[in-house]
């Protein structure tokens, strides 16, 4: 039994400021995990693998125990099993890093989380959901905070001025809106295809570039099958893949992935739909949910979910793209940089208690983004590469959207924008539709 509890001390102790790096970029998450670590006991923060979790968690955290620990794993493992409080133990804000290896911890992180004073006890961090869910007893609800992190938006790895806010857009206030941006095509290419990975952000070059295809390569061998312990095929999650890169920003069904795939390899419906699920539960694919606002007319209004992976660079590693694919095809370029923009409005949005939508109606009417705010605010935005002709086309679906909303019943939009990849300025238009780079956009 002594033996036992020496194992444990041992298990549970490391140098929290050994941990925190001097060069660490900091993320527009910090701002939510420690407001929520001073109104909830427990918050689990939740992303796809290599997108910063751990390290950010690290600088909040004042002990840590790393469930992967290839020292310690096994014995970690054990040790949930048989006492899971007993990995608890430690100062916090304590850190249970890949949380989802041993699903007994939840249950007793909520218990200990019911037993003890105050807030900010415990902060977990998941890059999957469990595959044995059913050894969680307690969803969490009134202890837990749940939050989700991406890979880095354009702001967070610099690349962003943040002269333009979206919070700012928000406001009542009638704000002139002004900002240079120097950023070119060759720019945005290149962005798209390193993604927000914070590693890649450190580096140049092909150096920064072939971290996304590492991200692909570990995604098609290893983690697609380790979710549920479900066995894939490596060629079929490529393919697969490289189908939903080329369905980027539409509501493409399974049975058109289906078909797309089947060009190369018999792969069944069923088929498909398990290996997305994976992919959905590893965080590479999330979708976005159609919005359902009031219209003047009864004009049907599609729900489907529209397609898009986490980070733009995943998309151009599935298709075996670069920079200089993409500037010699612009139409896949900005179908890979609507996911980029995507990806920086969920980042921005969700940290103004907001969620991005699609919408789109069955006569083809449709908006790439509507940000919602709980209080009932909305923006809508149109996503362009840039170039006058497409802004011009890009202000008129925005104005002929909010045209066809029924403001009788719901607030009129916060505002209309359209992002934009290499445009030299942003600026209000006369119409009051704003164009806005994304490389000056911030939350």
């Amino acid at each position: 039994m002594n033996q036992m509890k020496s194992r444990i001390i041992i298990s549970t102790v490391y140098n929290v400021e050994a941990v925190k790096m001097a060069n660490y970029k900091p993320r527009i998450v910090d701002e939510v995990i420690a407001h929520r670590l001073k109104n909830k006991a427990a918050i689990l923060v939740e992303g796809a693998k290599w997108c910063g979790k751990t390290t950010t968690c690290e600088q909040h955290a004042s002990s840590i125990l790393y469930m992967n620990d290839p020292d310690r794993v096994k014995q970690n493992l054990q040790l949930a099993d048989i006492s899971p409080r007993s990995l608890l133990r430690g100062d916090t804000p304590r850190l249970i890093d890949e949380w989802q290896m041993a699903p007994r911890l939840w249950d007793a992180v909520r218990f200990e989380a019911d037993h003890r004073d105050g807030f900010g006890h415990f902060l977990l961090t998941g890059s999957a959901v469990p595959a044995e869910i059913d050894q969680v007893h307690h969803t969490g609800t009134g202890r837990f905070a749940w939050v989700k992190m991406r890979p880095m938006s354009l702001y967070e790895s610099g690349e962003s001025s943040g002269a333009v806010s979206l919070s700012t857009l928000f406001s009542p206030e009638d704000e002139p809106v002004f900002a240079e941006s120097k950023s070119t095509l060759e720019d945005i290419a290149f962005l798209i295809c390193r993604g927000g990975w914070p590693q890649a952000t450190f580096l140049e070059g092909e150096d920064a570039l072939v971290q996304s295809f590492d991200y692909l390569d570990a995604v098609v061998k290893s983690d697609i099958s380790r979710v549920d312990g479900v066995s894939r095929n490596e060629t079929r999650a490529r393919l697969l893949m490289r189908s939903l890169a080329r369905h980027q920003g539409t509501q493409a069904p399974n049975t058109t992935i289906c078909e797309d795939i089947n060009v190369s390899d018999d792969m069944s419906k069923d088929t498909v739909v398990s290996y997305t699920n994976a992919l959905k539960k590893i965080f590479v694919i999330e979708d976005s949910p159609a919005w359902s606002p009031n219209l003047r007319s009864k004009t049907a209004i599609r729900t489907s979910d529209t397609r898009y992976f986490v980070d733009p660079s995943i998309a151009a590693a599935a298709l075996g793209v670069g920079p200089g694919d993409l500037l010699n095809d612009l139409e896949t370029c900005g179908l890979l940089f609507e996911t980029l923009c995507i990806r920086d409005l969920r980042v921005y949005t969700e940290a103004l208690d907001g969620s991005v939508y699609h919408f789109r109606t069955k006569e083809g009417l449709e908006c790439d983004a509507v940000l919602h705010l709980r209080n009932g605010s909305y923006g809508l935005v149109e996503i362009k590469l840039g170039g006058d002709k497409l802004i011009e086309e890009g202000a008129r679906t925005l104005k002929t959207v909010a045209d066809k909303i029924d403001t009788t019943k719901m607030k009129a939009p916060a505002f209309l924008m359209v992002l934009t990849g290499a445009s030299p300025y942003a600026y209000r238009r006369d119409d009051e539709v704003y164009v806005v780079p994304v490389t000056a956009l911030k939350n």
